[in-house]
């Protein structure tokens, strides 16, 4: 086996998109079966004598996620207002984070004798892409973070955290439509004009600038530049609240060195005035991202149905849901050879697919009969510790898109130990989560695991276990030999 570093691809039927995170993979040297695109030896032909084929059906079920992921400090952040999406409804996201001088101890505006003014202030926020709609109008206003917020620097927040409070009048918006953001930005400062990529700017209260070159290093009540909590105790952060319009989210990188507050000030220098620059940078812990979803439409008819027997799956990326999946036939598959088993998921077309992608990977998993711990496959799935997380074969498992449109799943060995009364028959739950938890039973723990590397990015409908079409239903495919 050989381990390389990639980026897994995600296929829809019109484009092709880099996953955007890194995977370790180790992949396998046997060979590739065509027909399953699933590594693992080469599958003996069916022939009804000595091999045969069979197809399980499942029962799939709708259900919310109750999600317990955390913002850490190099997440992408999501912004942004989905107000028409016609399958699974509305979603609102806002950002918090602190931003910091570059040193404590030092006074970042030359000389505070020296000034003579505050040009501008600027918001530039590091752009990592969007999700929807890229002809919306999107607008974001920025607002001051309360001191009585009790928005910390030392705490992990989750997506559904509650509002912050703001304080004061917005400092600043921006008005920008998607398709434009991977532009090229120009601005002019005096006699200079720059361009700069990838970066969304958002002009704020020069005011803001005036108040931070009042502060001092002083022991005072305004010695916010003495060390980096006297100065979190001056200015908390900085809020970025979505209006709600536009049909789209817009992913920025706080932890990324664009993203920065700029104050343009002029100072004398020996007689003659001279323009110049400092900047404040978000440099630790101290980060939420608000992530709200608001079921719709067939979505939220499915989650409240009532019925155990869904015809269709409603998959949102988390903060969003997940399905059931239950496959009664596996209790009486008398004891066999299993050479492949594999679940098929099949996509269905919806509304708005041309921007509502498909999720970056989707993820498969077991939970007990309480439904309070998740399993991996450890035997399928070949996970590997990394002491603070689990990874595993993407390649091998299944979560991709393939090139017959499906996702396929290959569970063998778990349905072998089932068929040797070695395993029992566990309910199956699938979902496109950003990150999450699961028991593993080779290393008898649990651990967290990278799915994704986006919140709320993407949503599929797929074909349930009674579908109307039997050849796209969510089946499970046995080729077996008897005993």
């Amino acid at each position: 086996m050989r381990a390389i570093s990639l980026f897994s691809l995600h296929r829809n039927t019109k484009r092709i998109w880099p996953l955007g995170f890194t995977l370790l993979l180790f992949v396998s040297c046997t060979k590739i079966n065509n027909p399953t695109e699933l590594g693992g030896d080469v599958l003996p032909a069916i022939d009804n004598i000595r091999t045969f084929q069979t197809f399980l059906e499942t029962r799939t079920d709708n259900a919310l996620f109750i999600d317990s992921n955390k913002v850490f400090y190099s997440d992408d952040m999501a912004l942004g207002h989905i107000d028409d999406d016609r399958e699974f409804g509305k979603t609102h996201a806002d950002a918090y984070f602190n931003i910091l001088p570059i040193s404590a101890k030092f006074y970042p505006f030359f000389n505070k004798d020296s000034i003579v003014g505050i040009d501008s202030v600027i918001l530039s926020l590091s752009y990592r892409g969007y999700y929807g709609d890229s002809n919306s109008l999107q607008t974001l206003r920025v607002f001051e973070i309360s001191q009585q917020a009790g928005f910390s620097d030392t705490t992990l927040y989750k997506y559904n955290q509650p509002d912050f409070a703001t304080r004061g009048s917005e400092l600043g918006s921006k008005t920008y439509r998607m398709k434009q953001l991977g532009d090229s930005v120009t601005f002019i400062r005096k006699r200079d004009t720059s361009k700069i990529a990838g970066v969304i700017r958002i002009p704020l209260s020069s005011q803001l600038g005036s108040r931070f070159a009042s502060y001092d290093t002083t022991s005072t009540a305004n010695g916010a530049y003495k060390s980096d909590s006297m100065f979190l105790s001056l200015f908390r952060g900085l809020a970025i609240k979505s209006d709600n319009n536009g049909n789209a989210l817009t992913y920025f990188s706080p932890s990324d060195l664009k993203t920065k507050l700029i104050v343009y000030f002029r100072v004398r220098k020996n007689g003659t005035i001279d323009t110049t620059l400092t900047e404040f940078y978000h440099s630790k812990g101290g980060q939420a991202n608000l992530v709200r979803r608001t079921p719709a439409a067939a979505f939220a008819q499915y989650l409240a149905n009532n019925q155990p027997t869904d015809d269709k799956v409603y998959l949102q990326s988390s903060p969003g849901s997940y399905a059931t999946i239950q496959i009664p036939g596996l209790d009486t598959l008398q004891n066999a050879v299993i050479h492949r088993a594999e679940l098929i998921v099949t996509p269905l077309e919806t509304q708005q697919q041309s921007y509502f992608f498909f999720p970056k990977a989707l993820y498969l998993d077991r939970i007990n009969a309480r439904g309070d711990t998740a399993r991996l496959f450890d035997f399928d799935m070949s996970p590997r510790d990394n002491f603070n997380s689990f990874s595993y074969d993407y390649a091998r498992f299944g979560g991709l898109l393939l090139r017959d449109s499906t996702y396929k799943f290959d569970i063998t060995r778990y349905v072998q130990r089932i068929v040797t009364n070695d395993s029992s028959n566990f309910t199956l739950r699938i979902q496109a989560p950003l990150r999450t938890f699961a028991y593993s039973s080779q290393f008898r723990r649990i651990s967290q695991l990278a799915i994704s590397d986006q919140v709320a990015y993407g949503r599929i409908v797929i074909a349930g276990g009674n579908f109307i079409n039997p050849a796209k239903r969510l089946r499970l495919r046995v080729v077996y030999s008897k005993l």
